[in-house]
């Protein structure tokens, strides 16, 4: 049988998944621009529901958590209704769903947002990159740097999205730890310069994800929760240091993450095998694990290994609604228009054509 781990049913919390594949979260940028999903989304989520455990793009917790143009919330009454399509949607199609929740910090512009504020960081120190806006490119601003009662109400925002999200009919979601949005700046000493309890030592700069895991298990349970890390992955202006910096950093934090019992740790991947393995191994539920440039004989690779349960899949789950399909029949895949990833309708978003219309 075509990469035959594949097909190994799974338990994750309280979900039976059929398969060992999933829906990576992907910014697709096709919202309201009040944050509200619209009905293509609830289209393009559906048309994916064989992939079992559909990760959904990243869902801002409140205004300032935005950073692009027409990504969607998950805190508002409008934004719940609209996820509940999507969820509804999943369900039938037999997939369940976790909502990410991404809060981007200082990787943002004001141009991007309904109120125009400056983005909001551990510390004031920009993340120096190029930014998508209406009017073309931007740099990112110089941000606010978060006051200690602006950290508490961020832990409270997060608390209200995931119960918003459980509202809305989702399985769970997952906090977005990386790819260099809020969490991710607060994990990293170029971005984090503070000297308060939330900053200096790896104790300190791990404080603020650890207690929105927390306050998430609490609100929701920890079986519905998962979390998104990314170990030394620079974007977003982030530089965690040297390779000693980086797992010292990482093996406290998901030591300190697996007394929680989370639904999942979910990995994008860099190259650090040996820092993997050990995450892998103090880890006491499911690991996902996602890889940049990987070919379809590569997908179950880490499965094999042992060193992650699910495969999640991102572009070729994008232009391929029926993957699982083609994978297990060893099928031609359809290739991503990357002209049309962000922004736009319905072409290259739910038009991708299935197996037996190719």
């Amino acid at each position: 049988m075509i990469l035959s781990s594949l097909w190994q049913p799974f338990t994750l919390g309280r979900l039976d998944l059929p398969h060992r594949l999933a829906l990576a979260p992907m910014t697709r940028s096709r919202s309201n621009p009040d944050g509200t999903p619209g009905d293509l989304a609830a289209e393009y989520y559906g048309q994916r529901a064989s992939l079992g455990l559909i990760i959904t793009e990243g869902a801002q917790p409140s205004e300032d958590g935005q950073g692009y143009p027409n990504t969607p919330g998950i805190y508002t009454p409008e934004q719940i209704k609209g996820w509940r399509k999507i969820t509804d949607k999943v369900h039938a199609g037999g997939g369940a769903v976790f909502i990410q929740l991404m809060h981007v910090g200082r990787m943002s512009h004001p141009d991007n947002t309904q109120h125009g504020r400056l983005p909001v960081a551990p510390s004031a120190v920009s993340a120096d990159q190029e930014i998508f806006t209406p009017t073309g490119l931007q740099k990112t601003p110089t941000p606010r740097e978060l006051s200690p009662a602006g950290i508490q109400a961020t832990v409270a925002e997060f608390r209200h999205a995931a119960a918003s999200a459980i509202a809305a009919g989702a399985d769970g979601v997952e906090i977005h730890g990386a790819n260099g949005y809020l969490l991710h700046q607060f994990l990293s000493p170029n971005a984090n310069h503070r000297t308060d309890s939330y900053g200096g030592s790896v104790e300190n700069r791990s404080r603020l994800v650890i207690e929105i895991a927390q306050a998430l298990a609490e609100e929701i349970g920890a079986d519905r929760v998962g979390i998104r890390l990314s170990p030394a992955m620079p974007l977003g202006g982030i530089d965690e240091g040297d390779t000693e910096s980086v797992r010292a950093q990482y093996r406290h934090l998901v030591g300190e993450l697996a007394t929680l019992n989370l639904a999942y740790l979910h990995l994008h991947h860099v190259g650090d095998d040996e820092l993997l393995r050990s995450l892998r191994d103090v880890w006491p539920t499911a690991v996902l694990v996602v890889r940049y440039g990987r070919n379809r004989e590569q997908i179950a690779g880490d499965i094999e290994a042992g060193l992650a349960d699910i495969a999640p899949l991102g572009r070729f789950a994008l232009a391929n609604p029926d993957i699982v399909d083609r994978l297990r029949g060893d099928a031609p895949l359809n290739e991503v228009d990357p002209t049309t990833l962000y922004g736009g309708g319905a072409s290259g978003y739910t038009d991708y054509p299935a197996l037996a219309h190719a």
